[in-house]
Order: structure tokens, then sequence, then C-alpha cells
């Protein structure tokens, strides 16, 4: 005798689709939550280092002012010293490391016992390399390197 509707096989697949589709969105979330948190880490380890460099530059300027002249080095931190041509004044410049790859620059203009800060920057450290290895696509044309876009009209 055949019974119409649902059987039991019908309701059990669809308990397993739904058992396999709330597995991959928790691991989905799992894997988003992870790479937040890294993102969150790295952010609050560029802040901190900010904030120490910050304080090394504030104590490097405050030994420069106290001095009343330019020394050659402060806390293990080399101060260079010299003219700017534009300015036409002595100034001073040093950098305190942030993280492997971002330096607090900062550059004094000193004129007797006066400071004026010029520069006090938060800059990126190391080389930059430019990915070209997707070619460009302009027209009917493949430009291999990203140089080659300039086309003559």
């Amino acid at each position: 005798m055949n019974k119409g509707g649902i059987g039991i096989g019908s309701a059990s697949i669809v308990l397993v689709f739904a058992v396999l589709c709330l597995t991959i969105f928790s691991l989905i979330t799992l894997v988003v939550g992870r790479n937040s948190y890294a993102i969150a880490e790295s952010e609050v380890n560029l802040v901190v280092g900010y904030y120490e460099a910050d304080t090394l530059a504030e104590y490097i300027l405050a030994e420069i002012l106290k001095a009343g002249s330019t020394p050659d080095a402060v806390h293990g931190v080399e101060i260079g010293a010299g003219w700017d041509s534009e300015l036409e004044i002595p100034v001073a410049s040093y950098i305190c490391p942030i993280s492997d790859n971002k330096e607090l620059y900062v550059k004094l203009a000193i004129d007797g016992d006066r400071v004026d800060i010029i520069s006090w920057q938060m800059m990126d450290v190391g080389d930059w390399m430019l990915d070209d290895s997707l070619g460009v696509w302009i027209g009917d044309v493949v430009f291999g390197d990203i140089t080659d876009m300039w086309l003559d009209e």
C-alpha cells in the first residue's frame, strides 16, 4: 500500500542538508573571525609601536631643548644635523622605529633657543615592488608590462 506525502527518507535528506549548511556557515564564520582577529592584532601592534616611537621622539626633542644644541645621539637614536637651504636655518632630524616596515621621521628647525617642528610623520620603510605579473588588456592587445600601457596616438 502506497502512502502519499513526505516519507522518512525525504526528511533525512533535508536534515542532512540543513546540518551540512550549518556546518559550512560555522566554518566560514570561524575563518572570518580568525582573519579579523589577526588584522586587529596587527593594528594593535602598530598603534602601540607608534606611541612608543612618539614617546621616544618627544624625549629626544626634550633633550635637544635642554641641551641647547644638537647632540649626536640620544637614547640610542642618531640625530643628524644640517642646514636647510629652503628655510635657511639649521635643522636636526632623527628616525624612531615603529615596526619592521614603519618608522617615525622627525625634522626640527633649530633657531637659537627655539625649536620648531617641520615634520613629524610615520613613513613606510623597505622596498616596494610593482606587481606587473598580470597582463593588462587594452582593446585587442595584451601588454605584459605596465610601462607598455601608453599607446602612440
